[in-house]
């Protein structure tokens, strides 16, 4: 009976006077009456809760006054006026809390707590009307934030007033030492009004039981949606030790879209969802909790307390202005005959490793109590580093074990405002190899020698730590280097950037037809290269490659559009009635337009002043072939802005690169067809796009379906490096090059591969990934194209969205962050600090990916129990080779390119 009043108590979570926790009948008398709020030292930085930003934002510190739990399993509650009277949007989250002291915690908007004290007993209440999910914290999860554009409607005529924040204390072991937790969350807020409001559904079972030793059972939850369509981005899972994999799903017409699956063991954070859902009037959503019974000894209800279970699904979506609704609620299953086709997916629990399973309560839990003989075994003293919790605690091992620095960040493992200039001072002193911070130096070559073998050893450990930890998008998997003396000009970035759209370039929503190719005039103007009405689909060629659709005729509207890059306006169009099949298209110094047609096998050059036709025909006309007067399937063109000389990537069904002179002679040609899965220097499978690299001399190659980038030596053809990463998935579509940057965009993944569809910045220097990014208004389905200007603006073609986005480059922002399907994964603040010798010179900076020195961000973002890959677990169907079943109208872009042999897995 225990385990079925909390199952009660949860269905009060969305109605007024609501509370998540069940406690001891005596508890509910009990209330906390202060009138101010008793901080302790422990308290760091809570004594200021507002902080102005801007003039239009500011930022709120929500945080408990100081408690001290006394019993397993305490809800707290505490709550904060929004300080403006007119609308705000919340728009960033920051936690602030350790899963040492919280288990976890919830942030509701609401217009009138339960209680005006300093903070109270959750069983109370938490609002008295109408509470809404704004947030959900829970396993060290790390720092959400929304997408550009997005925020949580508050405050003004219809907003909530209050902030209610509550805690879940589950395991107070921690308080032995009675120090005062100021757990909570910081607020980013702005005046400014946006255009998307966010909004959270939950899912949530109430009546599941869990029979004592089951070995699996299903929590099935389902509703209707009845409400204006709603876009969703995120989405968070939560069960107590039980859960083995949560799952969520759109069905509409019966097909079964993936919202979200994950192990509610690891990170409890908001992940992004694998490719964006939007949900209309009339679809179903539905979601299914995966738990065990195995080492219970009675049944396991529904409930607040760890030892009880829960089966809640969050989803994070964001809605039109005039048609938001902040927070809807599903707690019943209506189609339950539906379940019967769920994807067999939903029913695989997702492996996790044993050191990423987020051990919380375990004196609770019998199961767990068996293996804490294990887990106390003595270890080395470099796995006693290697496995510290988070990233404090291991900082704190590389100082000595600090005590000052142990107890603070022990407890407020992300609170550094007042201890962040201490610890860089102390790092630095490790990097310039003084004494780690002892007081009690003395003089002498004996203890000098010591404080050098201790110092050594302790930088030693560090390397090794940011070594082991450095997350797989950072390394380079496989990068031949250039030879000693080459590369020497090449500027060097350091990873301190970062891509958003620009939401405020109108050119997303000009839909010509499938966008085949982007480029830069001399005037910096976007010019766009698109098939009008034409499309390639699974009727274009025939076996041998010949175009089967001759009859269409030629694409009676301008296939080339010169675009304002400010308003998107249409500045001049060109290329009536000349193509077939547009592919690619390129710029020369001159402002001659460079392109191919896959239909024609030919390449064009076009003098855009000049309306009597092209200047320079290279193929012939509807004949594919490989010698050196034809194409076949050509994709792209680049010209050496020094010499003239003229690169062809050919192609589709030829897997080479033809040099031509300025005039159009045959100069030479390499590469050869991919043999095997592990394709030799040299070999291609569709060389897709191409980028030159002029003061380097070289020539770069997006080779496709091998998902690779090779360069070679444009003078020699000799093979100079492959640039490949994990993230890259099976293909790799376009490239573009900037002074010391590449950028690329990859395709849909294969049936069953996780690497989601996205962008990449790469330093050009060391080929390792510093940013990749995806668009906020629509989602990459196809990316075809891709081109960068010196100013860090890109440009990014989409030929199954007929779609063209602005990105931009900033530089040194203020909190680097990693884009992940519109989420950002926040990373340690840039510090300005500077570790200098005691000469002055500049060893380093804290720096993000891509600098070669200490990589703090990398270093926090990979500490135990929370990788940054677990936001990359992204993953789209079908891909661009095979036609969707699903959607019989779906194009077959590029549909004659062969399909690659599976490729083996890459580090």
């Amino acid at each position: 009976m225990a385990g079925r009043v909390p199952s009660l108590l949860v269905l009060l979570l969305v109605f007024p006077g609501s509370c998540l926790a069940f406690r001891s009948p005596l508890s509910v008398f009990k209330r906390f009456k202060e009138t101010t709020r008793p901080f302790s030292n422990e308290c760091l930085g809570t004594t200021r809760p507002v902080i102005p930003i801007d003039s239009s934002d500011f930022a709120l510190d929500i945080r408990m006054p100081g408690v001290i739990p006394k019993q397993s399993d305490t809800y707290f509650c505490m709550s904060m006026r929004l300080p403006v009277d007119e609308e705000a949007f919340v728009i960033d989250f920051k936690p602030r809390a350790s899963m040492d002291t919280v288990h976890h915690m919830l942030l509701f908007g609401c217009n009138m707590p339960s209680s005006t004290g300093s903070y109270w007993f959750c069983d109370e209440g938490t609002c008295t009307d109408k509470a809404n999910i704004l947030y959900a914290w829970a396993r060290n999860a790390p720092p959400t934030r929304l997408p550009k554009g997005v925020g949580f409607r508050v405050g003004g005529e219809t907003g909530s007033k209050y902030f209610v924040l509550q805690v879940h204390y589950g395991d107070i072991s921690a308080f032995r030492d009675n120090h005062k937790d100021c757990s909570g969350v910081s607020l980013h807020l702005t005046r400014l009004p946006q255009p998307l409001i966010a909004g959270m559904y939950l899912m949530m079972s109430v009546d599941t039981v869990i029979p004592a030793g089951e070995k699996v059972v299903n929590s099935d939850i389902s509703c209707h949606y009845k409400n204006y369509p709603m876009h969703v981005f995120a989405y968070r899972v939560h069960t107590h030790h039980l859960g083995k994999v949560v799952s969520g799903y759109r069905v509409r017409n019966g097909q079964w879209t993936l919202i979200g699956r994950q192990s509610p063991q690891l990170p409890q954070a908001f992940y992004p969802v694998e490719h964006p859902v939007d949900v209309s009037f009339g679809d179903l959503l539905a979601a299914r909790c995966v738990f065990t019974g195995e080492g219970r000894t009675e049944a396991t209800h529904i409930g607040g307390t760890s030892s009880d279970e829960m089966c809640n699904l969050y989803i994070m979506y964001y809605m039109e202005a005039k048609h938001a609704v902040s927070f809807m609620t599903c707690t019943q299953n209506v189609a339950p005959d539906t379940f019967r086709t769920i994807p067999p997916e939903a029913n695989i629990p997702i492996p996790v490793k044993s050191d990423m399973v987020m051990m919380h309560e375990h004196h609770k839990e019998t199961e767990y109590k068996d293996k804490i003989p294990l887990l106390q075994q003595p270890k080395r003293e470099e796995e006693e580093v290697l496995d510290q919790g988070d990233f404090y605690s291991l900082l704190s091992k590389l100082l000595g074990e600090r005590e000052d620095v142990v107890h603070v960040h022990k407890y407020n493992p992300t609170e550094k405002a007042e201890s962040e200039s201490d610890l860089v001072a102390e790092i630095a002193n490790v990097v310039q190899k003084k004494d780690l911070g002892r007081s009690d130096a003395r003089e002498g070559a004996e203890h000098e020698r010591g404080n050098a073998i201790l110092v050594r050893d302790r930088i030693h450990k560090f390397h090794r730590l940011v070594s082991t930890l450095r997350p797989p998008e950072s390394r380079v998997s496989s990068l031949q280097q250039p030879l000693p003396g080459e590369g020497t000009w090449e500027p060097e970035h350091t990873g301190d950037f970062h891509m958003e759209e620009a939401l405020d370039w109108p050119g997303v929503y000009s839909l010509p037809g499938q966008v085949s190719g982007v480029a830069l005039d001399p005037k910096n103007n976007l010019v766009i290269f698109h098939r009008g009405d034409h499309v390639w689909d699974g009727n274009s060629f025939d076996r041998k490659f010949v175009y089967q659709q001759i009859g269409l005729g030629p694409i009676e509207e301008d296939t080339i559009l010169v675009i304002d890059p400010n308003n998107a306006a249409v500045l001049q169009s060109s290329g009536k009635n000349l193509f077939y099949l547009p592919h690619g298209l390129s710029i020369d110094k001159d402002g001659n337009y460079w392109v191919t047609d896959v239909a024609l096998h030919q390449v064009f050059k076009l003098d855009p002043n000049n309306k009597e036709g092209p200047i320079l025909i290279l193929g012939r006309s509807m004949q594919p072939g490989s010698d050196q007067n034809h194409f076949c399937q050509p994709t792209d063109v680049a010209v050496d802005p020094g010499t003239g000389a003229i690169y062809v990537s050919d192609g589709y069904c030829n897997s080479r690169i033809v040099q031509f002179s300025p005039s159009g002679e045959f100069i030479t040609q390499w590469g050869e067809e991919s043999s095997g899965s592990s394709p030799l220097p040299g070999q291609f499978t569709v060389p897709h796009s191409l980028a030159l690299v002029p003061h380097l001399g070289q020539l770069c190659v997006a080779d496709r379906e091998n998902g690779r980038i090779q360069c070679f030596k444009t003078d020699t053809k000799e093979f100079v490096r492959e640039i490949k990463h994990s993230s890259f998935g099976r293909n790799v579509f376009a490239i573009s090059y900037i002074p010391g940057l590449l950028f690329a965009v990859n395709g849909k993944p294969h049936f069953g591969d996780q690497e989601p569809v996205q962008g990449f910045v790469m330093n050009f220097s060391s080929g390792e990934i510093i940013d990749i990014f995806k668009p906020v208004r629509k989602h990459f389905d196809m990316p075809h194209d891709i081109v960068a200007s010196e100013d860090g603006t890109v440009y990014l073609g989409d030929a199954h969205t007929n779609t063209v986005w602005k990105f931009t480059l900033t530089e040194k922002v203020e909190h680097r962050s990693v884009k992940k399907a519109g989420i950002e994964v926040q990373e340690i603040k840039d510090s300005e600090h500077k570790l200098e010798t005691s000469s002055g010179r500049v060893l380093g900076r804290f720096r993000g990916k891509g600098s070669g020195g200490l990589n703090l961000g990398n270093f926090f973002a990979s500490r135990k129990g929370y990788s940054r890959k677990g936001f990359d677990r992204l993953s789209t169907e079908g891909s661009d080779q095979e036609k969707e079943e699903d959607d019989g109208s779906e194009s077959e872009e590029e549909y004659s390119a062969p399909l690659p042999a599976p490729a083996p897995s890459s580090s």
